[in-house]
């Protein structure tokens, strides 16, 4: 048997769809579950052990009780041995005594769902030459221990298993403060490095082009705000270039939310995922507009859960316009375009070649995967 350890922050993402930006706080969850919001990580999770299914009975869990791991693992037929008993409401404290559990037991690797807030507690309990990685269930993930999607997390551990050498490498974890985050303020902080293996599925570092590229940028505002049309419901994604159309519009625009804008007038401002989908059923023409994620390469899953894979289905690809400079395609050293919906048919539906533009009246074709 090849043993494994295993913690899901179950409330992880919980405030993503609801436009709550994070998880991070009894106060933000209760108030993510008021609005309606569905815990998901568990999902998340299961996507990423669906991928180990053909060496089921050659793998052993160490977990967490109840919603932290042992419910999926039980589902999903793996052996697996609770090491620590969980709150009936778990919070950061679970995952870390969690994960001081797992650290007695010396493990090869120990994969934890959650965000970025799940990574830092995971980096104070643990020391750095503990093997680790992250499976991304949460709102704002930015650390680089994390995999591109729960499916590529199993596919790295798929690829160890099948008896692949994968080096480790020192990776960052960061974090955001939410606070701030929430006033459109993006504050992130470093706060260590643990060890994970060194996969090109692995998500890369955030890099923000913003004020290296701020004429492009302006240029590429200029060029969609002049190109929309009348009768047309526009919903504007977060990020910077994104921002930089809705300044361009005069709009009371969110930095880090989702706004729709239709015939000159603002419909809503950092909408949820509810209140997106209800709209769309009153108009007939409907433009998403969405950036990228400079470094990461993440256009759909990371920040922008409002934008569930039925809001997504609803506007349809050829209905999707992606804008990003130069330089930020360029960061991506030739990865390709991410979507991580949580709905892995849409996301094949939607990989390909796809249509960015980058400057006025300038465009490049790049892949989606």
């Amino acid at each position: 048997m090849l043993n494994f350890g295993l913690v899901i922050n179950p409330l992880a993402g919980i405030g993503g769809a609801v436009a709550m930006k994070g998880s991070d706080g009894s106060l933000v969850v209760d108030e993510a579950l008021r609005r309606g919001a569905i815990p998901r990580a568990q999902e998340r999770c299961k996507t990423a052990l669906n991928e180990l299914l053909p060496w089921r009975e050659q793998l052993h869990f160490f977990t967490a009780s109840n919603e932290m791991g042992e419910n999926v693992l039980r589902e999903l037929g793996f052996a697996h041995t609770v090491v620590f008993h969980a709150a009936e409401k778990t919070t950061a404290l679970d995952t870390e005594s969690a994960m001081a559990a797992l650290a007695q037991l010396s493990l090869g690797l120990i994969l934890f769902a959650g965000g970025d807030g799940t990574a830092r507690n995971v980096c104070s309990v643990l020391d750095e030459d503990t093997p680790v990685l992250g499976i991304p269930a949460g709102v704002k993930i930015h650390s680089a221990v994390y995999a591109v999607s729960p499916a590529a997390a199993g596919k790295v551990v798929a690829d160890i298993l099948q008896g692949h050498a994968v080096e480790l490498l020192s990776a960052n974890v960061m974090d955001l403060d939410e606070d701030a985050y929430r006033a459109g303020n993006v504050r992130t902080k470093l706060f260590g490095y643990m060890r994970v293996p060194a996969h090109p599925l692995l998500q890369q570092s955030k890099v923000s082009m913003r004020s290296a590229e701020p004429t492009v940028v302006d240029e590429i505002a200029e060029f969609v705000a002049g190109e929309m049309q009348n009768e047309c419901l526009y919903i504007l994604g977060s990020g910077s270039t994104c921002a930089a159309i809705k300044q361009q519009l005069a709009m009371d625009g969110t930095l880090l939310g989702i706004d729709a804008w239709f015939n000159g007038q603002q419909l809503l401002t950092d909408a949820t995922e509810q209140q997106l989908f209800a709209l769309l059923q009153q108009h007939q023409n409907t433009k998403l507009i969405v950036t990228v994620i400079g470094g990461q390469g993440h256009v759909f899953g990371r920040g922008n859960q409002q934008l569930s894979a039925r809001v997504l289905r609803h506007i349809g690809r050829a209905n999707i316009a992606i804008v990003a400079s130069p330089g930020k395609l360029q960061s991506l050293q030739g990865r390709a375009l991410l979507i991580d919906s949580g709905d892995s048919e849409l996301d094949r539906e939607f990989a390909g070649p796809i249509r960015v533009i980058t400057g006025y009246q300038a465009e490049a074709i790049y892949p989606l995967s």
